[in-house]
């Protein structure tokens, strides 16, 4: 059986041309890269999707890796951005610093900011450092990247616990040897009703002698603000913030054979408030008056809020070539985190205040104190991956290792409301709120310290051989898994837990199986079977206080007696196809995703707390497909698109036969769209000597969705109970309010952007995204299940831009 050579070229750009892999849920390779001249050959894009160095084409699964060059003239500068341009890559934005990242169409829901046990349903790593965190994981300037890579499909065999979706990696420029290179960037931008937005960035390579090097990264970033609020602490643009950091690297080879890389890394991010558009708030509403109605893009807020992320990471990577080509690979990673969730709770302490104690004779003016919910996280967390690989040119190639991470998570809630106790000790009896506090601060209805201790083993390996047209490919990975947390309450909400040791673990082996053929040296086709999983951990008590009934309630009933969650796992069955030649690339793919013990939040009543369940069995499947062509040496076109059927495959009930949390028969995975396609057109050409010239424009398309699965009964968004309470006149009450559909619209993005570059290395850009101005709804924000405060997190308007880039 003959052998056909691998063309390892795929389509070739010049450095002027505006390279867009776009966004749709589509499989396959969809990356460009580019170099300094017209051609289609060289500069193949090299990947380490397998660990290893690997040309993206043979990578026998689904995988995209965005180049730099790509990023840059997109303006991606967050994940989100890169989002947009990766098949089968979503993200649901929170605000900054706080998206979640799903692959496929396997999604659980919006983890909500105060639920720390929530593991990643996706694997975040940078470079060879996993940096996933749930709803916290980094968000990373792009400056000075070489690519991001979305792994597509369950890759739990070489990159272990939350990469059951898939795996997104930032893969940073590293330093080289003997070289003196580098770049400075400033950029400038407005939003369409906000302010002005600015950014500096730099990055420079340095030889330190023959065998060291040392590569140095800055940036400093201002957001646009595009919010307004009115109430007490009204103001326009009132989610401005900024962003800067910086990454430090040194290569040193000792000796042949011998690469060393220690790196420090350090990002700071401070935003004023959220890019969240109230629609019904207890101090703001029709109930009030019909003619309290918010504008768009606009809050009521008693108190401004904030988010603040500081992250330092410093790894070490080794690379020993041992010899008998085999090379020995060390990773050790040490991150540390202390972020800041500060957020108005005046709308969530009044609603919950003023609606059980009424009776009981407290003063119902206790529903119009400002009130400052504080959530605090604090991360150390130690990673350690060893490996060894095969380096050879043999047909068989494999990898083995072992892995270990050490987390400790200290989780902070407090809710400073002043004036607080004076109400309750006056409607209740004397000091029964300071003795409620048991040791927390006074005037605070509740305190929760809830640290965390999560230790993982795994080891993990995966080989391959190829034999003529055909190549085989096989792994796993066993993991040992356990968690440990305290749960210490105080305060008029919560019950005073003080629980200490509450445990959970597990064990588990995740396989893979993919069989490649290669029917030609433009054609491939791969099927594959493989495993993911998603860590499980423990579940919250309920405000036992707050539930209907109290402790012998029916709240308590349906959502109490719940200590734990299970780990959810997933088996992916696929089968692709990847084609290129004569200027076109196409690739497809149909999948099925079998998941059992979907982790699914539930909001518990009237608890005003939130319980994970075990979803017994879900699935998703899909067609997905792109295109790309180029039409002449100027014009490139591109599509692609994606159709998603993701739903859950029974009911989860309780005890009188109700739903639970919308977990019914047939009720859509939430956070992904069913249908998701984009297209662009880039024309480039020479208007000088050593002079290019080039445009782009792009449309993308993001169907309709749903924030959680409850958000698709019959009834959800329609209040009987609606609670409001009139700052002006202290009149409070409850009634009846219809928000309509919780279902988010579909919304369509259209950008272009041109610009000219030169040989010297000096480009201009000139930008507009999101030309129409779409007001894009991310997902429903809301207090107490929407008594208190709804609304949606939505996206930024129209962005006028533009950016100078000089490379040398």
């Amino acid at each position: 059986m003959n052998e056909f050579p691998r063309r390892t070229s795929v389509l070739r750009l010049s450095s002027s041309c505006l390279v867009l892999a776009l966004s749709g849920l589509s499989t396959g390779v969809f990356a460009q890269a580019t170099d300094n001249t017209a051609d289609w050959s060289g500069n193949e894009i090299i990947v380490t999707a397998t660990k290893r160095n690997e040309s993206i084409q043979n990578v026998p699964f689904s995988i995209n890796a965005q180049t730099a060059e790509a990023m840059q003239r997109m303006g991606a500068t967050s994940i989100e951005d890169v989002s947009r341009s990766v098949a089968g890559l979503t993200v649901q934005n929170l605000g900054p610093g706080q998206s979640q990242v799903s692959v496929r169409g396997v999604s659980a829901g919006q983890v909500v900011r105060d639920q720390p046990g929530v593991k990643e349903q996706v694997g975040v790593y940078l470079d060879e450092s996993v940096i996933s965190m749930s709803l916290f994981t980094p968000d990373f300037d792009l400056f000075d990247l070489d690519r991001v890579e979305t792994l597509r499909g369950p890759q739990g065999t070489l990159f272990g616990s939350g990469s059951e979706g898939g795996t997104v990696r930032y893969i940073t420029k590293q330093p080289k040897l003997g070289q003196t290179e580098g770049a400075v960037e400033g950029g400038v931008n407005v939003l369409k009703g906000g302010d002005v937005g600015y950014a500096g960035k730099g990055a420079i390579n340095l030889p330190l002698g023959e065998t060291a090097a040392i590569r140095a990264v800055g940036y400093a970033e201002h957001y646009a603000g595009f919010i307004d609020a009115i109430g007490p602490a009204g103001g326009k643009n009132i989610n401005d913030g900024r962003r800067y950091g910086g990454r430090l690297s040194l290569l040193w080879e000792p000796a042949p054979g011998i690469k060393l890389t220690p790196r420090v890394i350090y990002q700071d991010i401070r935003t004023n408030g959220f890019n969240r558009e109230d629609s019904y708030h207890l101090y703001y509403n029709e109930l009030i008056s019909p003619l309290d109605i918010l504008p768009e893009r606009t809050q009521y807020l008693k108190l401004r809020e904030e988010f603040r992320d500081k992250t330092t990471l410093a790894d070490l990577t080794a690379n020993i070539d041992i010899g008998s080509d085999v090379a020995l690979t060390s990773i050790t990673t040490y991150i540390h985190r202390d972020i800041l969730v500060s957020r108005d709770a005046s709308a969530l302490t009044g609603s919950v205040s003023v609606t059980p104690f009424v009776g009981l004779g407290v003063n119902p003016a206790i529903a119009n104190l400002p009130s400052n919910l504080r959530d605090t996280t604090k991360l150390k967390q130690w990673t350690q991956e060893l490996r060894l690989a095969s380096t050879g040119e043999g047909p068989f190639q494999w990898v083995v290792g072992g892995f270990y991470s050490h987390v400790d998570r200290d989780y902070k809630q407090r809710l400073p409301t002043p004036g607080y106790d004076a109400f309750i000790d006056a409607g209740l009896g004397a000091g029964t709120s300071a003795g409620a506090a048991n040791g927390f601060p006074l005037n605070s209805p509740y305190n929760a310290d809830i640290p965390y201790i999560i230790k993982q083993y795994a080891a993990f390996g995966e080989a391959s051989y190829k034999l003529g047209q055909f190549k085989l490919t096989a792994g796993g990975r066993y993991y040992d898994f356990k968690e440990e947390r305290d749960f210490k309450t105080g305060g008029v909400f919560p019950n005073g837990d003080n629980r200490v040791g509450d445990k959970t673990g597990s064990t588990g082996f995740s396989p893979r199986f993919i069989a490649s053929y290669e029917a030609n040296r433009d054609l491939t086709f791969n099927v594959q079977a493989s495993k993911g999983f998603r860590l499980g951990g423990v579940n919250d008590p309920l405000n036992l206080p707050l539930c209907t009934g109290g402790a012998t309630g029916p709240d308590a009933a349906t959502y109490g007696n719940r200590p734990t969650f299970d780990d959810e796992t997933l088996w992916n069955y696929e089968a692709g196809v990847k084609a290129s030649g004569g200027g076109l690339t196409f690739n497809a793919a149909v999948f099925y995703n079998d998941i059992k013990n979907l982790q699914v939040t539930a909001d518990a009543g009237s608890c005003s707390s939130r319980i994970i369940f075990n979803v017994p069995k879900a699935h998703t499947a899909g067609l997905e497909a792109e295109l790309s062509a180029r039409i002449s040496p100027n014009l490139d076109l591109s599509l692609s698109g994606s159709y998603i059927d993701s739903e859950i495959d029974g009911n989860v009930t309780d005890a009188g036969g109700a739903t639970i949390a919308g977990i019914r028969k047939g009720n859509r995975l939430p956070t992904v769209p069913k249908f998701q396609m984009a297209a662009a057109a880039t024309y480039t050409a020479e208007i000088a000597a050593e002079t290019d010239w080039s445009f782009t424009a792009s449309l993308q398309h993001v169907g309709d969705r749903f924030t959680q699965l409850a958000d698709q009964e019959p009834g959800a968004g329609n209040f009987t109970n609606s609670i409001y309470y009139d700052p002006a006149t202290g009149a409070y009450g409850t009634g009846a309010f219809n928000f309509g559909s919780y279902k988010l619209g579909a919304y369509n993005l259209v950008n272009l952007s041109t610009g000219i570059s030169w040989n010297s290395g000096l480009s201009v850009t000139l930008y507009v995204n999101n030309l129409f101005d779409e007001n894009a709804l991310y997902s429903l924000d809301r207090e107490r299940g929407g008594r208190g405060r709804l609304g949606y997190n939505i996206g930024t308007p129209r962005k006028i831009g533009m950016t100078v880039r000089k490379d040398f």
